[in-house]
C-alpha cells in the first residue's frame, strides 16, 4: 500500500536529480580533475574520485545514511535504526521528506556523501597514497560529513538553530574545501610544484557535466517539483554563468590573458557558492552571488594560496571551501522570503546572520580539528605520501600499472 503522502512527479524529478548528481561526480568530476592532472597521473586521479565515490556509497548504506538521519542523539549524530536499512519497506515514505519513497531520499543523499569525499582528492592529486586514500575516505566520511549532515539537514542541533544549507555549501563544500586544506599542508608540497594540465578539452567536458548535474544538486534539493526546484535550477545556471565570466575578465584584466581554464575554474566557483542559497534567493541576487563567487575565489587560488604556501593542488579549498563558505553568508544577506519564506537582511531582517555565522565556524572548526586527526591516523598506520621516485616517474603505472598512453613518458 502506497502512502497518502507519495507524490509521483515529486519523485520522477529526486530519481531524475539523483542521476544528474551521479553523473556530475561520476565520470563529471573525475574527468574534469583528470584533465587538470599531468599525463603520468590522470589515470590515478580519475581511480581516487571513482573508488571514493564508490566506498562512501558502501559504508552510506550500512550506517552512513542512519548516523545522518536516524533517530537524533542530543542533537549530534543519528543513531542506528536504519543500520543496512533495516525495517525499511519499498513503499514508505522518508521521514524527511514524506512526499518522496524512503529508498529514493536514501539514494539521492547517498550521493552528496559520496561526491563530498570525492572532491578532496582534487587537492591531493599526485602524491598521496592509493592505501591511504581509501582509508580517509570511510574515517573522513565517517567522522566529518555524516555528524555535519545530521547537524544541518538530519534534525541535529545546527538546523534546530536555525542554520541554512540550501543543498550543501557548508555540508558538502566547506567540509571537503577544509579537509582538502588540512590534508594538503600535511602532505606538503610536490616535489615539481609546477603542474601543466594534460587536456585542456577533457577540463571543459568536465566542467559541463558538473555545471549540468547541478541542475539536480541543487534543483533537487527542493525534495519535490515544485516552484522553488525551478528557482533554484535557474538561480544555479545564472551564478555559474556570471562566475565564470567574472574569472575570465579578472585574468584578462590583470594577466592579460583570457584562459579557458579560468573560466572553467570560475563556473565552478559560481556554482559552490550558489549552492547553499539557491533555494532562497532570486535571480537578481544569484547574478551578485555569482560574481562575488567568482571574484573572491579567484582572489583566494590566485593570492591567498600563494601567499601561504600551501599545495592544493586542484584548488579544493579556494574554490569549494571558500565558495560554499561565502555563499552560506550571503544567503542571510539576500534570502527573499516569497522564495525560501525566510528574510534576509536585503529584506529587513538580520535574523539570519547569527545563524549562518555559528554554522560556519561550528563546522569550520569541526572539520578541520576531525580532519587533522583523521590524516594523523591514516598517516601513522598506512603512511600517506608515495616516495619520491613514485611521485616523480607518476602513479598512473607505479600503483595501477597502467597509462593513457602507449607513448614514452619522458622525464
Amino acid at each position: 500500500m502506497i502512502a497518502d503522502t507519495i507524490n509521483l512527479p515529486d519523485n520522477v524529478w529526486i530519481l531524475v536529480s539523483t542521476a544528474l548528481v551521479f553523473l556530475m561526480s561520476i565520470p563529471g568530476l573525475a574527468v574534469f580533475y583528470g584533465g587538470l592532472t599531468r599525463t603520468r597521473s590522470v589515470l590515478n586521479t580519475v581511480m581516487m574520485v571513482f573508488s571514493a565515490f564508490g566506498i562512501v556509497s558502501i559504508i552510506w548504506l550500512v550506517y552512513g545514511y542512519s548516523l545522518s538521519f536516524g533517530n537524533d542523539i542530543g542533537g549530534v549524530i543519528g543513531s542506528l535504526n536504519y543500520f543496512l536499512l533495516s525495517g525499511i519497506k519499498l513503499t514508505d515514505p522518508a521521514p524527511s521528506a514524506d512526499n518522496l519513497y524512503h529508498y529514493l531520499f536514501i539514494f539521492f543523499q547517498m550521493t552528496f556523501a559520496a561526491i563530498t569525499v570525492a572532491l578532496m582528492a582534487g587537492a591531493f592529486i599526485e602524491r598521496m597514497k592509493f592505501t591511504a586514500w581509501m582509508l580517509v575516505a570511510v574515517l573522513w566520511g565517517t567522522f566529518v560529513y555524516f555528524p555535519v549532515a545530521h547537524w544541518i539537514w538530519g534534525g541535529g542541533w545546527l538546523s534546530n538553530f536555525g542554520t541554512l544549507d540550501f543543498a550543501g555549501g557548508l555540508v558538502v563544500h566547506e567540509t571537503s574545501g577544509l579537509g582538502a586544506l588540512v590534508g594538503a599542508f600535511l602532505l606538503g608540497k610536490r616535489k615539481e610544484p609546477i603542474m601543466l594540465p594534460s587536456n585542456l578539452a577533457l577540463v571543459a567536458i568536465g566542467t559541463g557535466l558538473l555545471w549540468f548535474g547541478w541542475f539536480g544538486f541543487n534543483g533537487g534539493s527542493a525534495l519535490g517539483m515544485t516552484p522553488v526546484a525551478v528557482s533554484a535550477a535557474f538561480a544555479t545556471t545564472v551564478a555559474a554563468l556570471v562566475g565564470g565570466l567574472t574569472w575570465m575578465f579578472s585574468e584578462w584584466f590583470l594577466f592579460k590573458k583570457p584562459t579557458s581554464l579560468g573560466m572553467f575554474t570560475g563556473i565552478i566557483a559560481g556554482l559552490a557558492t550558489i549552492t547553499p542559497a539557491a533555494g532562497f534567493v532570486d535571480i537578481g541576487a544569484s547574478i551578485l552571488i555569482g560574481f562575488l563567487g567568482g571574484l573572491v575565489c579567484f582572489i583566494a587560488v590566485v593570492y591567498v594560496k600563494n601567499k601561504f604556501g600551501y599545495d592544493d593542488s586542484l584548488d579544493v579549498f579556494g574554490v569549494h571551501g571558500v565558495g560554499g563558505i561565502l555563499g552560506a553568508l550571503l544567503l542571510a544577506v539576500f534570502a527573499k522570503p516569497e522564495i525560501g519564506e525566510v528574510a534576509g537582511l536585503l529584506y529587513g531582517s538580520a535574523s539570519q546572520i547569527v545563524p549562518q555565522i555559528i554554522g560556519i565556524v561550528a563546522v569550520g572548526i569541526y572539520t578541520i580539528v576531525v580532519s587533522f586527526i583523521v590524516f594523523k591516523i591514516v598517516d601513522a598506520v598506512v603512511g600517506l605520501r608515495v616516495s619520491q621516485d613514485e611521485e616523480i616517474e607518476g602513479l598512473d603505472e607505479n600503483i595501477h600499472g597502467e597509462r593513457v598512453s602507449n607513448e614514452p613518458i619522458k622525464f
